[in-house]
């Protein structure tokens, strides 16, 4: 039997624990940071703050009481969104133990640090002889259809390959598949760096551009992104794959990303902090994240024009038809140079 631990009950952590949940070896406690929340899920047997319409299976155990959801977990799936990790995690981490081992869901990038979410967890443990394991878990899923059942496909990394197996054999179900790597930092960086690319799709979508200038944004901003992991050591395959390539697509393309709706929302005039307060808590990773990418792209010296444009519109620097024709009318490259 395996004992998993998800920290985060926002869309994309309850479904993880409904998901793993089904599987009758694994024993699943889902942690909510807030008393008040925990109990409403409990009482309803479902969250409709964050995932409305799917019941949680009988056995999936909801707390917010860290010791209890902590203490007897092989693996710990955190799923706590990135600007608040470091400060929640590290009030956990004296829970957690060398022989267990933390899988980061979240898909973002520290602001100020531009640290992936593994090295941020990474330092929340002041005694490295307490340090557990520490991978990621990225690939294109939508936390509803992973509620639903959905066959879904994602990877799991974790420095080690055979850390990475054992998380394999121990998280894989008949609707989630999963496969594994040693790439740590290509699968965060392609998980992360996508939502700022969906943001852009979603503009030109609301701008009513067509199918071929998202085709053409999803292309370059493929390579944009793969440009910057791979300066910060990641492998270009890893970008090709369900981590990078998989997970741009959908989120760029389906209707239930919210980073596309924000960009969509964006082109139709309205100002971010409105289109923010009406996702009534729900988080949309890229707006955070293309700071935090401009920045790590700096300290490497990788250009990266989609990124730039999408904060100079998140700001308010730049309206967004203004950024696309700016984007449009860059210098001509070759385009095996622009893809280096």
């Amino acid at each position: 039997m395996s004992r998993i631990s998800v920290l985060g009950a926002g869309a994309w952590g309850t479904a993880l624990a409904i998901s793993l949940a089904r599987l009758a070896q694994n024993r699943v406690t889902l942690w909510c940071h807030r008393g008040e929340h925990a109990e409403e899920i409990n009482r309803l047997r479902e969250n409709r703050r964050y995932l409305p319409g799917f019941a949680l299976p009988e056995a999936l155990v909801v707390t917010s009481d860290a010791a209890a959801a902590l203490e007897d977990a092989q693996w710990i799936v955190c799923a706590i969104p990135s600007q608040y990790l470091r400060q929640i995690f590290a009030a956990l981490a004296p829970w957690i133990t060398a022989r267990q081992a933390v899988i980061s869901a979240t898909k973002g990038l520290e602001i100020g640090t531009h640290l992936r979410m593994t090295t941020l967890l990474a330092e929340c443990f002041a005694d490295e002889r307490s340090r557990p394991a520490i991978g990621a878990l990225s690939g294109p899923s939508f936390a509803a259809e992973v509620a639903q059942g959905q066959p879904t496909a994602v990877t799991v990394a974790f420095p080690e390959l055979a850390d990475a197996v054992r998380a394999q054999r121990a998280l894989t179900s008949e609707t989630l598949r999963i496969y594994s790597s040693d790439d740590v930092t290509g699968v965060e960086l392609g998980g992360a760096l996508k939502n700022v690319i969906a943001i852009a799709a979603g503009v030109v979508t609301g701008l009513g551009l067509g199918s071929n200038s998202t085709a053409a944004l999803i292309v370059r901003g493929s390579a944009e992104m793969t440009r910057l992991a791979v300066a910060a050591g990641a492998r270009r395959e890893t970008l090709a794959g369900l981590s990078g390539t998989g997970d741009l697509i959908l989120t760029c393309t389906g209707a239930l990303s919210r980073n596309r709706a924000v960009g969509v929302a964006l082109a139709e005039g309205r100002p971010l902090g409105e289109i923010l307060d009406a996702m009534e808590g729900k988080v949309a990773e890229g707006v955070r994240t293309a700071e935090a990418a401009l920045g790590l792209a700096a300290s490497l010296g990788i250009e990266m024009p989609i990124t730039r444009q999408m904060r100079a519109i998140l700001r308010g620097e730049r309206d967004a038809r203004t950024a696309m024709r700016e984007l449009m009318q860059r210098p001509a490259r070759t385009e095996a140079d622009s893809l280096g």
